[in-house]
């Protein structure tokens, strides 16, 4: 489970440092607007998606993709979410 996300980040980075032609990924991880915009639009999807009960995984997995995408062109590193979740263990 924790892989499949873990190749994501991999593949943002890659992306980020060898970009492949007419990829979306590299749309998001090079145009930090149209990244905010899809994560707000992908969030909100979910949602509705939740309050109508109808392709909840969907949604959720867009939410991810995007969310992991921003997070790479923002350079925001993932360890460092990971190790600020640490600290808030109770």
């Amino acid at each position: 489970m924790l892989d499949t996300l873990e190749s994501l980040f991999k593949l943002a980075r890659e992306r980020k440092s060898n970009p492949v032609e007419g990829s979306y990924t590299n749309k998001l991880l090079s145009n930090r607007s149209l990244s905010k915009e899809k994560v707000l639009e992908e969030i909100k999807e979910l949602i509705e998606a939740v309050e109508k009960n109808t392709n909840m995984i969907h949604e959720a997995a867009d939410v991810f993709y995007h969310l992991i995408m921003y997070i790479e062109a923002n350079d925001i590193k993932i360890e460092e979410i990971m190790s600020e979740l640490n600290k808030r263990k109770k």
